[in-house]
């Protein structure tokens, strides 16, 4: 049987490159935990935590993957006009493609890290991002505003604390949020993305600022209440195994008090990797 840990490493390896072919690829929705349900690609996760006074989606995919968001919120019984805020962790393609369309059609309200909302609203990723030159554009989002690190969004009965998690890009923020189900509530986590990944002439090495904030989040990351944790890539955490798990197991197969830990410690080896291997190129 698999280790957690090799299922993060080879997930890692996975979603290092600058494309993946099923970043827009359909994926039947289905319930996590509670009120929290997976409606995202077959390669990119999104999240949608439901209320009676309204909802709250992560992340929006790619352009062609917000169909595919809008179609599961549908699927699972919810109406996309409902849901209030849009949540975004980071400003790359795959997974802000297709918040513009998405907000769009909600009305939302889109929250992001500070250093991110620019690029939101542009499309354009800034020079600052270990990733430029690499990165595709992608439509520019309304209604963008600035989330503070560890800022509460209250929606009804909803309370979701932004946590800044910057390194992939400068205005990286993971989520963290209770949900409930029979009684028993969990510590959820939806983790922005710890890889370092960069354009080929980008070397972290020259970058010790990054380098710094990759190590904060890293920490971070390991110290939040963490029962079950969605990370950006489904892949990175095995969200799909866990989901076939769910028949023999029930939702203890989504339950590992561990994930946050081993995540942020195979970004701090990947990181540790990369460096070392800038240091034998000088």
């Amino acid at each position: 049987m698999k280790t957690l840990a090799s299922l993060v490493m080879a997930a890692f390896a996975a979603v290092a490159p600058a494309h993946a072919d099923d970043w827009s690829d359909p994926q039947k929705p289905f319930t996590i935990y509670g009120n929290t349900h997976y409606v995202g690609t077959a390669g990119i996760s999104a999240v949608l935590i439901t209320s009676p006074q309204g909802h709250v989606l992560i992340d929006g995919a790619t352009a062609a993957g917000a169909k595919v968001i809008a179609a599961n919120i549908a699927a699972m019984g919810y109406r996309l006009e409902d849901v209030k805020y849009i949540l975004s962790s980071h400003s790359h393609e795959d997974h802000a493609g297709g918040i513009s369309a998405l907000q769009k059609l909600s009305g939302a309200t889109v929250l992001a890290g500070a250093a991110n909302v620019e690029a939101l609203r542009s499309g354009v990723s800034p020079k600052e991002d270990p990733q430029f030159g690499n990165l595709s554009n992608f439509q520019g989002v309304a209604k963008v505003r600035a989330v503070k690190d560890g800022e509460v969004l209250k929606q009804g009965p909803l309370a979701i604390t932004a946590h800044a998690t910057p390194g992939h890009t400068v205005g990286g923020v993971s989520w963290t949020w209770q949900s409930c189900e029979m009684g028993k509530c969990k510590a959820m986590v939806f983790g922005d993305s710890l890889t370092a990944v960069s354009a080929d002439s980008y070397r972290f090495s020259e970058h010790p600022e990054v380098v710094a904030t990759f190590k904060a989040s890293f920490s971070k990351v390991e110290a939040l209440p963490c029962d079950v944790m969605i990370t950006a890539h489904p892949g990175v955490n095995a969200l799909f195994e866990r989901q076939k798990r769910e028949a023999a197991e029930g939702k203890a197969a989504y339950v590992d008090a561990g994930a946050c830990k081993a995540v942020a410690g195979k970004g701090r080896e990947l990181l540790a990797s990369r460096l070392a291997d800038e240091g034998k190129k000088k």
